[in-house]
């Protein structure tokens, strides 16, 4: 067995956590929705303009359900709740279904990113700046409401309901 880790994309992350996404927004545009070998979920190639130098920076997210080539993204505290929009947990109403959560305040996103699993925000207490989220294995874990998450499921949903049947399919998979 050979780890076919030569063909993978990168790693799938959210913005590093800079000013202009803690006071404001930013707006990127989805160039290319793209497979990446060995992940069941597409990933999302999104062009920004830098804030602080005249260039373009490209990121890797993880496609939502309903992304499309051509959308434009906003990330940012005062993002709109708008499937794809990256915005903390604490500005979002409760139910809200997300996915790509941060655990961590900052951590570029580690929940809930598996294909068609998503993450319900339950609570908000603004004594404290927490939030309750219920994850996809039904465990509910406060976390700070300055956690970013993106909104909506993961795309490529359904995954696991066909049957691979045959061993070459499993090993075609990751290819």
């Amino acid at each position: 067995f050979k780890a076919r880790t030569r063909t993978r994309k990168g790693a799938a992350k959210l913005r590093a956590l800079d000013y202009a996404e803690r006071h404001g927004y930013l707006k990127g545009i989805v160039k290319d929705i793209i497979h990446d070998p060995g992940r069941g979920a597409p990933l999302a190639k999104v062009i920004f303009r830098d804030p602080y130098k005249y260039k373009k920076r490209s990121e890797l997210f993880i496609a939502a359900e309903g992304m499309y080539t051509g959308q434009f993204l906003y990330c940012g505290k005062k993002a709109n709740l708008q499937i794809g929009n990256i915005l903390p947990v604490g500005q979002m109403p409760e139910g809200t279904m997300v996915c790509n959560l941060e655990e961590k305040t900052g951590d570029r996103g580690a929940l809930a990113r598996t294909s068609g699993n998503y993450a319900i925000v339950v609570s908000h207490n603004p004594d404290t700046g927490r939030s309750r989220v219920k994850l996809p294995s039904g465990n509910k874990k406060l976390i700070p409401s300055a956690n970013r998450a993106m909104v909506g499921i993961v795309a490529g949903g359904g995954r696991i309901d066909k049957p691979l049947l045959k061993a070459g399919r499993a090993y075609h998979k990751y290819k």
